[in-house]
């Protein structure tokens, strides 16, 4: 629901002789995924480390960005004409002597899903636990909305409208599928405020209501809304998690492995929520996911991490033809 009810996965690297590397397992238990490199292919849509860079600010990568540079214009993400939402500049994570991430450079604009891939241990959940704040860059910068939110915390970060869901599902067993979604849009209005968690305004009751009904539809849990959410089952929970996010007042989402434990059906029908989601509300979506049939079917722009760098970037058609690709992730199978 908000940027600040989970702990990031990621731990110190175990080879200290290497400067990238794979991420460990951290106390989830699951594998960690990211990736710039030397060897990204030469094409429009290949990115390598020189490349990156020279999107981001040329001297301190914490310092607030040259007016005069190519993040001056904050209308527009980078790559793309569609307004900005999540701008990530020469991101940067270090472990000791473990650099996980390796001067990242993307955008997730708003009006689009926008997909973060790459093999396990890439690092595409320490690049996300930055995003939302639960990580703080060795260098680089993040940008939500055009405004530099690298320093802030999650909950600030929750507030100026970033929102994600986690790999592991954390509801509230006991409440039921209406409340817990509910939760979503009141945690928004009661912030930190010890008496607004207790005590709502006529006009906070409406809107919670309005947004919980809202989301209720749109996930197709009308009917399992006064069932506990600890007796459903798995792609029930994972509908209830993104209802959560989704009654939320967030422009841009960050969603982490989404489909983890869903069956054909039912990652079709996440599939199809999240789609018409970005396109009647217009927000934007940064989907790390594994199941390639369902990135494939719902992003329009790709990039690809391997060892914490980014090797390629394009359209999923352009992704699944890159050599580079199917070598580091899809596998030289794959169509």
């Amino acid at each position: 629901m908000s940027t600040s009810n989970s702990q990031g996965r990621d731990g110190p690297g175990t080879d200290p002789t290497r400067s990238s590397a794979r991420e460990p397992s951290g106390p989830d238990g699951g594998a960690e995924t990211t990736p710039p490199p030397g060897g990204a292919e030469r094409n429009p849509q290949a990115v390598d480390s020189s490349a990156a860079q020279s999107r981001g600010p040329a001297s301190d990568p914490l310092s607030p960005p040259d007016p005069t540079g190519p993040w001056a214009d904050v209308s527009t993400a980078p790559h793309t004409t569609t307004p900005a939402g999540l701008e990530i500049g020469g991101l940067t994570i270090r472990f000791g002597g473990n650099t996980a991430v390796d001067s990242v450079t993307f955008a997730a604009p708003l009006g689009r899903v926008t997909g973060l891939i790459g093999p396990n241990g890439a690092g595409k959940t320490t690049t996300f636990n930055a995003c939302s704040g639960l990580l703080r860059p060795s260098q680089g910068h993040i940008r939500l909305f055009g405004k530099d939110i690298t320093g802030r915390p999650p909950a600030a970060r929750a507030q100026l409208g970033l929102g994600r869901t986690f790999q592991r599902m954390d509801l509230f067993d006991s409440l039921t599928v209406e409340q817990n979604i509910a939760l979503g849009r009141e945690a928004g209005l009661a912030r930190g405020n010890p008496l607004k968690q207790l005590l709502a305004t006529p006009a906070e009751t409406r809107a919670v209501r309005a947004a919980t009904e809202e989301v209720l539809e749109l996930c197709g849990l009308r009917a399992l809304r006064h069932e506990i959410a600890g007796s459903l089952s798995t792609g029930q929970r994972r509908l209830v998690d993104l209802g959560r996010v989704l009654a939320g007042d967030f422009g841009l989402l960050l969603l982490d492995e989404p489909s983890s434990g869903l069956d054909t059906a039912e990652t079709e029908k996440f599939g199809a929520i999240v789609t018409r989601v970005v396109a009647e509300r217009g927000c934007g979506v940064l989907l790390v996911e594994h199941d390639m049939g369902l990135v494939m079917s719902v992003c329009d722009h790709l990039y690809v991490l391997d060892f914490g760098q980014m090797i390629f970037e394009g359209t999923p058609a352009e992704v699944r033809a890159s050599p580079a690709v199917r070598a580091a992730y899809l596998g030289s199978e794959a169509a």
